[in-house]
Parts: C-alpha cells; structure tokens; sequence
C-alpha cells in the first residue's frame, strides 16, 4: 500500500473507475488467464474491442513486424499504410474519406466539427445544433458528453456544451418538431449499447434519412460498438437500408490497439480543409498495421457469416434459459454478438455470479447485462458460456427466494 499526502490508497491511478479486484496476465482467444492460472470466459472483449480475442496470430504477426520497422512519424508526412486502411474501409462501406484517431470519442468530436463546418460550407453558417436521443452514449469528452446528455455524466462539470438537443428514441414526430433553422444533423447508434442493447428500429433510421434529405442535414451514425463486424455485417447499417454520411468507428477496428476514425461522404466533409482538424497520434504506423490486420480477417464474406451464425446460436438458447428463467431474465436484446440480458434483478448482480463462475461480463443502461464475446468464438464456448448463465440465474433466484423468506420471517 502506498502512502500519499497522509492519506492511505492502493493506487496512484485517478479513481475514476471501480474497478474489480481482478488482474489478468495473458489471454487466449476467448479466455482470459490470471497469474494464478484461472482461466475466465471473456464476455466483455474490453467493452467490444477485442474482436479477434487475445493474442490473436494474425494480429500478433503484424504488429510484431510493424514495431521492428517504425512506430511513429506524424501527419506531417504521408503514411502508406493509413492510406491502404483508408482505401479498404471507403471500399466496404458508403464513404469517400476517412480520417483516423485513437479512440471512439475522438472520432466523435470529428464528426460534431464536420457536421458545423459542412453547414457552414454550404453557406449556412447558423446551422451547428444536433439531434441526439436519450439513452445514446457517444463518449466521455465535453462536446461528447453534451450529445449523451446523460445528467450522471454531466454532473459536476459546468453547463454542458450548447448544440445538443436529446430526443426520446423512435420518436419520428418529436424529431420532426425539433427541426428548426438552427438544426445541422442527426446523430445515432445504429444498435444501443450502452444504453441497455437497443435495437433501433429500421424503418426510424429510414426515416431520419428522409428528414435529413428532406432538410439539408447530415445524418451521422455512432459505430463504435457495433462496428467492424460486431453485428453480422461489417457495420450495421448496411442491414438497415439506410446509408449515414457520416460514420464514426473505433473500438474493434484496432482489436486491442488505440484506434479511432471518422468516416464521410466527400460533400459531408468538403469543410474540412487544411488545418480545420488534426491528431498527433492518430493513424500512425503501429495503429494502421493494427487496423489492416483487422480488415484482414473481418472484412470477409465468410467470417461475417460465422459471426451471424453464432449470434443466432447464442441468441436462441439465450432465450431457452429465459423461458426457464423468467424470474430472472426479462428479456434477450440484440444483434449478432452483441447481445443484451434485461435482468429483473439488478444487473449489478448477474455481472458478479457471472464472474464467480469465471466468466466476465459489462452491465449497461435499463438494467442489461451485455454478453459481447470476441467474434471468433466457437459452438463449444458458445455452449460453455450458456451453461454458466445458466448456473449464474439459478443462484440469483435461490439468493432472492431465501431472502424473501428471510423477510417474512423478520
């Protein structure tokens, strides 16, 4: 234990996270292993990062050549290997230009300046407000935590950035009233995650398009999470119909390594010019060699259909232990790998039986326990993962019939 201006802590790091008194010290594939040797199921994949598991060869490979040849030369030169990972990603998806950062709130501040910036471009310089919804969450600086608009966030921090207006979600007539002159996007998470894995629903983001085309906005899409394979698709907007101009990704496409992007049409981000935006770190030699390894393997037909079937595998006996279990499970939510438990206890609880049977899960908003396995999981782990859930919702239910009875007793 350290002593620190007379106070006693176990940690020098600012304590802005409660973390779990856990450590791991390796990983492979969708096991996490701690000094001890106990090997945990990872249903967390660092929050939807680690696509591809741990250590995974491919990744491994590249990275390890790519650190012998050279880490870092800024943006003041061209880098190669960040404009091969700009072709791919503008190849598979509806974008002209990508611009690369190291995180997901990165890669939103990029998009809340490119929507201002192309309103102003456009000779429309009063347009910089944006439509978010309650419930979104877009990350944890101030212009992103004034498009959450989560008060739990917000506290503490001073008046939130002006420009946010937060909308209830799948409300077409209050986003059709909340249009005004000042009025420059939309922006939304195809799939919520941190808000409790709600889906939203196709013909809503059908018809934020059409209010978009019809108004002159842009329309954004948050893909952080659901990103880069998560949902049985590369992205998930490309199951909705729905094309964004505007796209922001990160957690996945780095599989571990800090990576960020902004993706857009070429007229979406014809304002940013020269100067209007840049990153020390972002797109470097190490982060583009993580992002190209990635596509390597995500970016095909055949791995996405494994990632679909086996979220339908999960999905379908997610929802057989819902049936017997529902007392417990309220609800199965979800996409691909990206799936969500409404518990009827408190989530908090299922995350620590959960881990008392080594498997580590993330709770989320509404009371969702989100499973978010590494994509290359397998039917057996798959099976294995269930079973655990399984024995995790027969205890929480013994736990809370003994303490009902505890308290008729009393």
């Amino acid at each position: 234990m350290f002593r620190w201006k007379n106070k006693a802590v176990t940690s020098h790091l600012l304590p802005t996270y409660s973390r779990v008194d856990l450590a791991f010290e390796r990983g492979e594939g969708v096991w996490l292993i701690t000094a001890a040797g106990e090997r945990y199921l990872d249903f967390t994949s660092g929050v939807a990062v680690n696509a591809l598991g741990h250590t995974h060869p491919h990744m491994v490979k590249a990275l390890t050549e790519q650190v012998a040849k050279l880490w870092h030369v800024s943006n003041l030169y061209r880098i190669p290997e960040g404009e091969r990972l700009a072709d791919r990603l503008c190849a598979a998806t509806f974008a002209d230009t990508v611009f690369f950062q190291n995180s997901g709130t990165e890669a939103i501040e990029c998009a809340i300046k490119m929507a201002r910036k192309y309103q102003s471009a456009s000779g429309k310089p009063e347009r910089y407000r944006i439509i978010t919804f309650e419930g979104a969450f877009h990350g944890r600086t101030l212009a992103a935590l004034a498009a959450t608009g989560n008060k739990k966030y917000l506290d503490g921090f001073g008046p939130p950035m002006p420009g946010f207006d937060q909308l209830p979600f799948n409300d077409i007539e209050a986003v059709k009233k909340a249009i005004g002159p000042e009025t420059a996007a939309i922006l939304i998470e195809p799939v919520m995650g941190e808000g409790g894995v709600r889906v939203v629903p196709h013909n809503f983001l059908r018809a934020l398009r059409k209010l978009c085309d019809d108004n002159g906005l842009l329309l954004m899409f948050d893909e952080i999470q659901t990103g880069v394979g998560r949902t049985g698709d590369l992205f998930a907007y490309q199951h909705t119909g729905v094309e964004p101009d505007i796209m922001t990704i990160a957690k996945a496409i780095g599989a571990g390594f800090p990576v960020g992007a902004c993706l857009a049409t070429t007229e979406a981000s014809k304002g940013m010019t020269a100067g209007t935006h840049g990153s020390t770190f972002g797109g470097n030699q190490l982060a583009m060699a993580a992002g190209n390894a990635v596509m390597d393997v995500v970016n095909d037909r055949a791995f996405l259909d494994n990632v679909k079937n086996s979220g339908l595998l999960l999905k379908q006996k997610l929802a057989e232990l819902k049936d017997r279990h529902a007392g417990v499970i309220a609800e199965v939510r979800g996409e691909g790998l990206l799936m969500g438990l409404k518990m009827v206890p408190p989530a908090g609880e299922m995350v620590d039986e959960l881990r008392g049977e080594k498997m580590i899960t993330v709770a989320a908003g509404d009371n969702v326990v989100r499973l978010l396995p590494p994509l290359i999981i397998n039917e057996a782990e798959i099976t294995e993962s269930v079973a655990r859930i399984d024995r995790a919702c027969t205890k929480l239910a013994q736990n809370h019939a003994r303490a009902a009875k505890e308290k008729v007793a009393s």
